[in-house]
């Protein structure tokens, strides 16, 4: 599925009617350039999932657990990552493999310890359509 959306409030948008869809277990595995809107995305889904403290990306603690919504949510952002042994430190898997809805951040750096299916959900902008402009692609991955 291929999304455009105009503004920063219709990218959280989306996010909340994807959080409203997804089933415990979800994975999604956000990617997107600096400045594209993964964390304006993820805050979204936050709010469909009924989180209401506030989400920012956890660059440097590389995970956020909240758990007031209607499931689990596990923010991972691995940019800081130097690779998918490093996250053996984390405990990924209680959350990726876990009941909640894991969302990670430049997923692609650990590509190879993402679970069978995933969803990924790639942001990029095109600054032709609008400063504000983003496409959404939503593609479900088998590996």
């Amino acid at each position: 599925m291929v999304y455009e959306t105009y503004s920063a409030e219709e990218t959280a948008k989306l996010g909340e009617e994807i959080a409203r869809q997804a089933e415990p277990g979800s994975v999604y595995a956000l990617l997107g350039d600096l400045g594209t809107g993964k964390t304006v995305f993820t805050q979204g889904v936050a709010r469909g999932l009924g989180i209401e403290e506030p989400v920012c990306s956890p660059t440097f603690t590389i995970l956020q657990v909240y758990e007031e919504g209607r499931m689990p949510f596990y923010h991972f952002d691995v940019y800081r990552i130097a690779g998918a042994p490093e996250m053996d430190d984390t405990g990924y898997e209680d959350y990726i493999y876990g009941d909640g809805l894991a969302m990670i951040e430049w997923a692609d750096l650990i590509r190879d310890i993402l679970p069978p299916e995933y969803d990924q959900i790639r942001i990029e902008k095109d600054l032709e359509k609008g400063f504000d402009y983003r496409r959404i692609t939503i593609e479900r991955i088998r590996q």
